[in-house]
């Protein structure tokens, strides 16, 4: 029996080694939704990539499945010749870098203050924050307010709005409390130091990866949101790239309709081929829009489990 037969059965023997039925049966549905999940997490991604390069036609008749049907780059060619796309990916890049700056501008120094259990009126600010969490004013007072403050139609409401999320504050909160001892606040007032020093020379170079992690979790934010857009802003040069995605179907099926009603076989026909094009162009723009995060996603993957992970527990 040669050495790579026998460490083979000996991690076999070591893996199932001690465990009863029970748990050889709850090890395999473990690892069996594990599968399925990861299934549903890749299926989507692979589908979108297969149907940008599929055969319209076949797409818009829902025969890409599996495999892909034909080879066609005319949705890319389609997307890259649209200006209202780039545009639209010029804006989305524009509100998630400046828009979750502004989050972490609000959110980091908001948290630390909240961990220290010496804070005036601490309990009644987290109180005030617990219920803004729950509570809020609704649609049209929020739009009432912003139209007040003019900040509607303008870049800026798709950054102001939603500055700070109260969960990611809580979880900040919790790994300032649990990650960086009280000690080395102590230590850094006996040498001298006062809160911005503390706040700059010591938290901050200690908490990259809570920072990785809200960084991520404001960044996917902004760069998947639409319905504020939709809802504050008016001038296509502001839409974002989701807003102008969801334009480019609305008009594939408006032009589509508008030719049935009209009975015109020429026009039906264009109208056909504007939709199936519009269709493998969603799948197209909706990859080319997931890629920054997919590139972004493994240079924060370190901080990203160790900060969620830390945050997580309680304080």
């Amino acid at each position: 029996m040669s050495n790579n037969t026998l460490v083979k059965k000996t991690k076999k023997h070591s893996m199932w080694h001690g465990t009863t039925p029970g748990d050889k049966v709850f090890l395999c549905i473990v690892y069996g939704t594990i599968i399925l999940i990861c299934f549903a997490c890749i299926y989507p991604l692979y589908l979108t990539v297969i149907a940008s390069v599929s055969d319209p036609l076949d797409v818009y008749s829902g025969k890409v499945n599996i495999l892909p049907s034909g080879f066609s780059t005319d949705s890319y060619k389609a997307v890259f010749n649209n200006e209202k796309i780039w545009m639209g990916y010029g804006n989305s890049i524009f509100y998630t870098v400046v828009g979750t700056l502004f989050n972490l501008f609000l959110t980091i120094p908001t948290a630390y203050g909240l961990s220290k259990r010496r804070m005036y009126l601490r309990p009644y600010v987290v109180t005030f924050f617990l219920i803004s969490m729950y509570f809020g004013g609704g649609l049209i007072p929020t739009y009432i307010l912003y139209k007040n403050l003019g900040l509607i139609n303008t870049r800026w409401i798709l950054i102001i709005n939603g500055g700070v999320s109260v969960y990611n504050v809580i979880v900040t909160r919790t790994y300032f409390q649990n990650n960086i001892p009280e000690t080395l606040f102590e230590a850094a007032r006996i040498d001298g130091a006062g809160e911005f020093l503390v706040f700059f020379k010591l938290v901050l170079p200690l908490s990259a990866p809570i920072i990785a992690v809200m960084t991520l979790y404001y960044a996917v934010g902004h760069w998947g949101s639409y319905f504020s857009a939709m809802i504050y802003t008016f001038n296509p040069a502001f839409k974002p790239l989701q807003l102008v995605l969801r334009d480019i179907l609305l008009k594939g099926d408006t032009m589509l309709q508008d030719a049935m009603q009209s009975g015109d076989a020429s026009l039906i026909e264009q109208a056909q081929k504007a939709a199936q094009l519009a269709l493998t162009m969603k799948y197209s723009v909706v990859f080319i829009a997931s890629a920054p995060m997919l590139i972004a996603y493994p240079f924060v993957q370190k901080h990203f489990v160790k900060g969620v992970m830390v945050g997580s527990l309680k304080g």
